[in-house]
Order: C-alpha cells, then structure tokens, then sequence
C-alpha cells in the first residue's frame, strides 16, 4: 500500500492575541467558512484548535467556551466544497437550519454536517469537537444522495460508535504534542478517512447488506481502523474471532482478511498483540500482580497460555516484568 504524503500539525489559540482581537482571529484561523457571532456583552472567547491537514481531507479538534456561528453558501470559498463528520466529545451543541434539520446535540454525539447550507450553530461552554471534512464529492459518491445536516444515531448503522472511537482516538494523539511521527499521524488520518467513507457507504445502502463493493477507491483501510477500534473495546471476550470482528465492521473474513494483510498482519495476530500489550501496561503500573486475574482480563483463557505469549513476545515472564517495573518505579 502506498503511504499518503506526511501531515503539518498545526495549533492555534486565542491566548495568543489580545480579549478584544480573539473573535476576529478565531473566525480567521478556525472558522472562514462560517459567520461568527458577535458575544454577549462582557464575554470573553476562550478557545484553541489543532489541525491535521492531509491531501484529501482534513483533521480538527477544538474547545471553546460558549459562542454562536452561522453557515450559508456565500461563507464557503471556492474550493473548499466539504462536508464535515463531526464528534461532539464533551459540552452542548444546539443546531437550528431548515424544517426538520434542527436538534440538541451532548457529549458523545456523532453528526454530519454541511457548511453550504444555512444553519446556525450554538456551541455550550467547554463544547470540545473533534472532525474529519471530507470533499463533498467523496461523500455523495459513498452515500450515494446529496448529504445533508444529521445526526448519525449508533442504531442507523453499526460503524457509527466506532467513527466515534477512531475520532476520539486521533483527537487525543493531536492534542499531545510529539504524540506521532508525521508519517504516522498521515496513516491515521488516511484510514479516519476510509472509516469515515465506509460508514457513509453503508450508511446509504441500508438494506442492501453491509459487504459491498469498493467502487470508487479501495476502503480496506477503513475496515482495518474500524476492526482496531471494536478490538479495543472486546479484547477482553476469550471467545472473540475473526467472524465476530468482521460482523461487527460489516463485511465478509474474506475482506478482512485483506484489509489486515494489506497493513502487514494477521487479524488474530494484531488481537493478541493488542492484548498482550494492554497485559503489559496493566503489569506496570499496578503494585501487585495476579497472573490468572490478569490473563483473564486481557482475554486469554488458561494463565500459563498468556505467561508463554507474554515471555515470547517481551522475553521475560508477567512475574519477572512486574518485578522489574516495580525496582524501576521512583522511589524505590
């Protein structure tokens, strides 16, 4: 698979200029696409913002204390046609646009959301939002109407808590300065993407089964991201398998298969990796160990299955590495 080009990261906050200037500068760095709305008298604009800017799309996540923008056709300039799939991690989102399009948004709620309509857009105080803007192109071939303002609902398709997982993922790594490597945070980025296009796909295809074609670009990376992401949150079910993960991300072993090999794994090898690895963070930063409690937490049945594993994959056994993070530990 050929790597994407790497990605710029780039931070802003309105810190940097002085109470009077941050609404203008926050509408220049974070918000040219949209009309920012005067704040109530004696209110101050506290807000910072990270970007992940790729070939084909871009990554954003920002926090900010209570203010109001506005979006319309005449705010989006000419070529900057996206469409923008939205996690709203912490805080309140009203949305007020045509009949039938407006709702209440919390914490945890995953939209899409288009900026060449007319909305507007209340955000609470402390609201953080996470979101990938795909080209607007992309997003009607994979949904295959014209997108429009929504919310995605867990229930409307089985990909939506783990877009929700993918983007709170690569929030937090943006928001951690050093987190990931250019390179790295590219290969992210791509398959946030891919995730993001799946879903879309399936999403417009109800009822036609989740397994489809890839008609327009190969989405195997998305597949993979989705797989990682519902592994994280199972890893801990002994019975888990590839059937499971490939229900789960909606298409066949065949295909998952694929999009594993693709990357340079096996989707067995990378559950076991995953565990082994949260195995081993649990054995550092824990003052006592119980091996059996231990391997049955990660998802490994028999204890002495998971010791030989863990000494095969750090070469020490779970009692030796805790002893040895234990002597390392400050203080001691």
């Amino acid at each position: 698979m050929q790597n994407p080009p790497p990605c710029v990261l780039e931070h802003w906050a309105s810190s940097e200029v002085d109470p009077a200037e941050r609404l203008p500068y926050w509408h220049d760095v974070a918000h040219n696409w949209v009309d920012v709305q005067p704040l109530t008298a004696g209110a101050d604009l506290e807000a910072s913002w990270s970007l992940l800017r790729g070939r084909d799309c871009f990554f954003g996540t920002k926090r900010s204390t209570a203010y109001e923008m506005r979006t319309s056709a005449r705010h989006v300039p000419p070529g900057e046609d996206m469409v923008v799939l939205s996690l709203l991690e912490a805080g309140q989102l009203d949305f007020n646009a045509a009949p039938g399009q407006g709702h209440h948004a919390g914490g945890g709620a995953l939209g899409m959301y288009v900026p060449w309509q007319d909305g507007a857009y209340r955000w609470g105080h402390g609201a953080r939002q996470t979101y990938v803007a795909l080209a607007r192109r992309a997003v009607w071939q994979a949904l295959g109407r014209e997108p429009g303002n929504v919310l995605i609902a867990p229930g409307q398709c089985a990909l939506a808590p783990m877009l929700g997982s993918q983007l709170g993922h690569l929030g937090q790594l943006v928001r951690r300065p050093g987190a990931l490597t250019p390179d790295d945070f590219a290969g992210l980025l791509a398959a946030t993407r891919s995730l993001a296009l799946l879903l879309l796909r399936n999403l417009g295809r109800q009822g036609q089964g989740c397994d489809l074609p890839d008609v327009h670009e190969s989405l195997h990376a998305g597949r993979h991201a989705a797989a990682l992401r519902f592994m994280e949150q199972h890893a801990h079910r002994p019975a888990l398998d590839a059937a499971a993960i490939a229900q789960a991300v909606g298409c066949s072993r065949t295909r998952l298969y694929e999009a594993f090999a693709l990357q340079g794994q096996t989707v067995m090898g990378a559950l076991r990796e995953l565990r082994l690895q949260r195995a081993r963070r649990a054995i550092e930063s824990g003052p006592r160990l119980h091996v059996g409690t231990l391997a049955w937490r990660c998802g490994f049945v028999h204890a002495s299955d998971f010791s030989k594993l863990f000494r095969a994959r750090f070469g020490l056994s779970p009692t030796d590495w805790h002893r040895r993070a234990m002597d390392a530990a400050p203080g001691r």
